[in-house]
């Protein structure tokens, strides 16, 4: 009798396991399913996936500062976006923040050139993986940006999750007075940072709104906490899906 008992309970929750929906067993698993989402992050060189259709924001890559070029901008992209559905901020990666002025001059000309295409562009986001020691150097690059910027473009930034652990305050606060959006990165490359939940219990330290870089697919189980942060914004979604050109995103024009 204990045998069949048993059986029958090993089905029964075989069978309450078949019925959960695709999207909860995600969930239940820890890791990031893009649908369950409404913002985007997209790298030069990736497809642009179905489910960035319902998308209310995207981050699209356009080009590059090299640490071998201070005075070249590298475009990655090979056409204006042209996207009516959502809010689009135009991201510029760089390695070096001695730019030139012909740099500035031709970031500054793309956001003219993506705004005059119809796109809802919020306004641009840097890309840098500025060192928590080094935070005061790129608050004051930060300054010139915002400077430099017409007022019409919102400034976004890219950040790393130890800043909040080992920021120095005045160096966030400085950073935080001349930035509107902050996208802390929990990944590298195609993974979660390992050991990523130890950052997160220092994120109530950061004297800024900010939102949670994810990657598609990559570990993350969200500490009960953080919906009770009032700086917390929500989650950016950086999408790997496909090898195709990114410009495939035009279809939705």
């Amino acid at each position: 009798m204990s045998r069949t008992i048993a059986a029958l309970l090993l089905c029964l929750g075989f069978l309450t396991g078949c019925g959960r929906r695709p999207a909860e067993q995600k969930t239940q698993a820890g890791h990031v399913d893009a649908a369950q989402h409404d913002a985007f992050f997209l790298w030069a060189g990736v497809k642009a996936p179905e489910v960035l259709a319902k998308a209310k924001m995207i981050y699209l890559l356009d080009g590059e500062v090299r640490a071998s070029r201070a005075a070249g901008f590298v475009p990655l992209r090979p056409a204006v976006p042209h996207v009516r559905h959502a809010e689009v901020w135009l991201v510029v990666r760089l390695e070096r923040l001695d730019w030139e002025e012909p740099v500035w001059r031709r970031v500054l000309a793309e956001l003219d050139r993506w705004q005059a295409a119809g796109n809802r562009l919020a306004g641009l986001q840097l890309d840098f993986d500025a060192r928590t020691r080094g935070l005061d150097r790129y608050a004051a690059f930060l300054a010139e940006a915002r400077r430099r910027l017409p007022r019409r473009y919102k400034l976004s930034i890219t950040g790393l999750m130890d800043w909040s652990a080992g920021g120095d305050p005045a160096a966030l606060a400085a950073l935080g007075s001349v930035v509107d959006d902050v996208v802390l990165q929990t990944y590298q490359g195609r993974r979660t940072v390992p050991g990523y939940e130890a950052y997160l219990r220092s994120l109530a330290r950061l004297p800024f709104p900010y939102r949670l870089g994810l990657v598609e697919g990559g570990e993350w189980r969200a500490p009960p906490e953080l919906a009770r942060d009032p700086h917390f914004r929500g989650y950016v979604v950086a999408s790997l899906a496909g090898n195709a050109a990114i410009a495939s995103i035009a279809r939705w024009a």
